[in-house]
């Protein structure tokens, strides 16, 4: 992807906006080597900006100096120069370039900085560590891959910016330094010098900050906000992040649904380059997203819909079935269209990614035409009647040639292990249909999280979402049956972002943080603030905040955030670039009176 041509007005031309209506011109042009051809008499060098690449060539004959400096050239100098825009020779036009009609023929050229051999190639796709790519990120930035990601990533800013503007928002900023309130991830914690022993966090999100600008009279306000938690890391997450932050007045859950869907659709429809599945994007509770998908952020750009078949098989003779939903487990499975006859190492290799998934063990069944009707090929087919291989093909879509798995479990470890087994098909035989985008609104969750661990509730989403209206009653006699009035965005089977309708009312705050195990105390130290503005006209207001960098992953086609971030940290929380964490001087630490009590070293346990 190449960018348009410039509209700035420069002392000099960029290197991707010459074409062959600037023949005859005498041009500047500055930029990078990207590479170098020495011909025995003509030099070519191929000069790069992030607008594009231009050809130029050093005849000795017509500048004999400019020669010389060109034979002393190397790749990633970086050059200015001066010439007349000529046509290249017939035959030696690039036709995917640009500016491949042209060549600028070189009268002056002037090293404005020379470049050590870079340890890796900037010019071209190759396998470098990722290590040492973000070690010296300045030079993968260079990269025509991420030149490009780093322009969708603003495109997509801009028009977010522009959408919300067009729809009477204000674009606010919230503070970076703010109280810690723990209630979800572990906060980053700044000392405060002024006062010893207190400490700022670094927001997680600005949940509370946007609930008071609603009481504000802020009725329409977004940012693209900066975001941190000390959590485990992976590919899709990062300590330091960037989200959408949007929220609204006096609005239901429908009005938010169809401002965010709007402003997704349009964006993809600008700057994806794959089209969307649906325009419309399909919507689905909480409940039928983890019983069809096994998860609540599905895929939905392939089949292998999962399937409840304990009905089916609750009186068979095939023990593991009727023995798991006699005690209250389920049996649920999908078809794989065509694979009846895979070769049994391939059955064994799905076996074993079950287990690896928390599977107790996975039960294939292959179907074939028979006298009957279908027949079963499986280690269990004596177990089955004729019409329990029916009723399993009839309740997994399934016919002759398909081949059908079955996980028999509780049912949370049956949702789990299916679900990640169904995506494991899914890529192991290239069923995902890779040329679309596939968005799907999530909706209904629940409100409420049981830790079996700590015995008590947990918010699902986060403490200040509000329970559906007709669910109210059950919040002190049945918090399990309590939906949110929450929705997540998902997209290629990532959640792209969460949103619901806030708490306004002091009263149903209260009864929430009682039900999590908030006592007085904690609720007036870490929600006093928020909880006394309530008291002065709080409009009702929700929104939702979609992840930046993920959705700018899914538009380059990146499987990985840190491919859509200037200077990301590596897997391990590092900044390889700038090396971060690092100490810090002993005076910095008494100014912040502060002591370390580091963990000994391994030699030291050992001692």
């Amino acid at each position: 992807m190449q960018e348009t041509k410039s509209r700035v007005k420069r002392s000099y031309t960029s290197c991707g906006e010459l074409n062959a209506g600037n023949i005859g011109d005498t041009v500047t042009i500055k930029g990078w080597v990207n590479r170098r051809r020495d011909h025995g008499g003509l030099i070519f060098l191929d000069l790069r900006d992030r607008y594009g690449i231009t050809q130029v060539v050093a005849n000795p004959e017509n500048a004999p100096e400019a020669h010389r400096t060109a034979e002393g050239v190397r790749g990633e100098f970086v050059l200015a120069v001066t010439g007349e825009v000529g046509r290249r020779p017939e035959g030696t036009e690039n036709p995917n370039m640009a500016t491949g009609e042209i060549e600028v023929v070189v009268s002056t050229i002037d090293v404005l900085n020379p470049s050590k051999t870079p340890p890796f190639y900037v010019n071209e796709e190759s396998d470098v560590d990722e290590s040492l790519r973000l070690r010296y990120r300045y030079l993968d930035i260079r990269h025509p891959r991420m030149q490009r990601n780093l322009r969708i990533r603003h495109q997509a800013v801009k028009f977010i910016r522009d959408y919300l503007d067009d729809r009477d928002f204000l674009e606010i900023e919230t503070p970076i330094m703010v109280k810690s309130t723990p209630e979800g991830a572990r906060d980053y914690v700044v000392p405060s010098r002024l006062y010893p022993g207190e400490f700022y966090a670094l927001p997680q999100s600005p949940q509370q900050l946007k609930q008071l600008l609603m009481i504000s009279g802020v009725d329409r306000y977004y940012q693209i906000a900066r975001c941190f938690r000390d959590e485990d890391l992976r590919a899709d997450r990062q300590p330091e992040f960037t989200q959408l932050d949007l929220e609204m007045s006096f609005v239901d859950r429908e009005e938010v649904l169809e401002l965010t869907e709007g402003l997704f659709r349009e964006m993809f429809k600008q700057i994806a380059e794959k089209p969307l599945q649906q325009t419309t994007f399909p919507r689905m509770s909480y409940h039928d997203s983890i019983l069809r998908y096994g998860t609540d952020k599905p895929d939905v750009r392939f089949g292998l819909e999962i399937s409840d078949v304990s009905q089916v098989i609750q009186d068979s003779e095939f023990g593991v079935f009727a023995n798991t939903v006699s005690s209250g487990g389920v049996v649920r499975g999908f078809a794989i269209p065509g694979r009846a006859e895979i070769p049994r190492s391939q059955v064994d290799a799905l076996t074993e990614a079950a287990q690896g998934f928390g599977a107790k063990g996975l039960v294939w069944i292959g179907l074939e035409s028979g006298e009957n009707g279908l027949a079963a090929r499986s280690p269990i087919a004596k177990f089955l009647s004729d019409g329990e291989v029916r009723g399993l093909a009839d309740a997994t879509g399934a016919s002759a040639g398909d081949l059908m798995l079955f996980v028999a479990d509780a049912e949370d470890r049956a949702a789990e292990v299916l679900g990640r087994l169904r995506n494991h098909v899914a890529e192991q035989y290239n069923l995902i249909d890779e040329s679309v985008h596939a968005f799907v609104w999530i909706l209904d969750f629940p409100l409420f999280e049981w830790d079996e661990d700590a015995q008590r509730w947990d918010a699902a989403h986060h403490p200040f979402t509000s329970p559906m209206d007709e669910d109210i009653p059950y919040l002190d006699s049945d918090p399990g049956r309590v939906r949110a009035k929450s929705y997540d965005l998902v997209l290629d089977g990532y959640e792209l972002g969460s949103g619901s309708i806030r708490i306004h009312d002091r009263s149903i705050q209260n009864r929430m943080f009682g039900l999590l195990g908030y006592s007085e105390e904690q609720v007036e130290a870490r929600f006093g603030h928020l909880l006394r503005a309530f008291e002065y006209g709080a409009p009702p207001h929700g929104g939702i905040a979609p992840g930046i960098d993920r959705t700018i992953m899914l538009l380059a086609g990146e499987q990985n955030i840190r491919e859509v971030i200037a200077f990301p940290k590596n897997q391990s929380g590092q900044d390889l670039l700038m090396g971060a964490p690092s100490p810090i001087e002993p005076e910095q630490l008494d100014e912040l009176h502060l002591q370390l009590n580091l963990p000994p070293e391994p030699d030291e346990e050992n001692s």
